[in-house]
């Protein structure tokens, strides 16, 4: 007689019941598992001196050295430059970009003209889906020095046009301006739902009460959406001085590696351009690591001062 609470009947069953989302679940698994955790067998290279000739089993075969380049990128002259670049860019892209969305998703919610926000909010959630590549291309030829509207602006003034996208001061600050635009509105969506699920019968009680508007934003709204607010905070956090490589690779040049050359652009140059794979691997281990250790800070933060965490 078969054992009603046997594991592997249950295992079947639950199998048998969900099996249509097990196998929409499956790409997702199959993703992950080929992508991110397989490649993760290759961080050996960090510690290693791995020789590109020496094929797929090199990663495991290859010359154990230890520290040395990590010690190697800690005592070069471009560490510093790099860290520092890669934490402002993402430091101010944090303190730009994250408070844009929630104070235009509060806007939308509170406009009593509904189709007006509706049409505002469709014309800013359009740039999300402009390429990376567009979108600089925009940049480009929008800020020319000899034909790009924004200079024939400055020399209509009476000034020097000014070559942005070879200056170092001006690289962040494009950078960042155009991010916060291209993203803002599809960031906003999230806010807007958390917003939309208030009940509203407590604005209707805060009316009552004789709240203001701007007093139902105060103490009824960013209260209720507090908990949506710290949790992407965490993961915004997490990815912290994870900059886009795409787009800074595609804006900058040696003329703005000053303020513009992060650590994702150098362990490229490094790894693809110079084939020096052991030490781009060992840059590139640092920097997820980082990135890890500002997410369980974060997490742990969150966690002792307002009770919400993500685990």
């Amino acid at each position: 007689m078969s054992n009603p609470t046997d594991p592997k009947k249950t295992l079947r069953q639950l199998i048998r019941r969900d099996h249509q989302l097990i196998f929409m679940f499956l790409p997702v698994f199959l993703y992950y598992v080929i992508f991110c955790y397989l490649p993760m067998a290759g961080l050996a290279m960090a510690f290693e001196d791995f020789k590109m000739g020496s094929g797929f089993a090199g990663v495991f075969n290859s010359p154990w050295v230890g520290l040395k380049w990590f010690d190697q990128f800690f005592h070069s002259a471009f560490a510093w430059r790099l860290i520092r670049n890669t934490f402002l860019l993402s430091f101010w892209s944090l303190i730009f970009g994250f408070p844009i969305p929630i104070s235009f998703a509060i806007c939308i919610t509170q406009m009593r003209a509904k189709r007006f926000a509706k049409a505002a909010q469709v014309v800013t959630y359009l740039p999300y889906f402009i390429s990376t590549v567009v979108v600089i291309g925009m940049m480009t030829n929008f800020l020319s020095p000899s034909n790009g509207i924004i200079n024939q602006l400055i020399k209509a003034a009476g000034n020097k046009p000014i070559n942005f996208m070879s200056d170092p001061k001006w690289f962040r600050r494009l950078y960042v301006i155009s991010g916060s635009w291209q993203s803002f509105g599809f960031n906003a969506i999230i806010f807007v739902a958390a917003i939309m699920g208030i009940d509203p019968s407590l604005y209707e009680a805060m009316r009552v009460d004789g709240a203001s508007r701007w007093q139902q934003i105060i103490h009824l709204i960013i209260p209720m959406i507090s908990d949506t607010v710290i949790l992407l905070l965490i993961m915004t956090l997490g990815n912290l001085l994870n900059v886009g490589f795409e787009k800074v690779y595609l804006m900058y040049s040696p003329a703005v590696y000053e303020t513009g050359d992060v650590i994702a652009t150098y362990v490229y140059r490094q790894g693809i351009e110079n084939k020096n794979f052991s030490y781009a691997s060992a840059v590139g281990l640092f920097y997820s690591a980082v990135g890890f250790v500002f997410v369980v800070a974060s997490n742990t933060l969150s966690r002792r001062v307002t009770g919400s965490s993500l685990w």
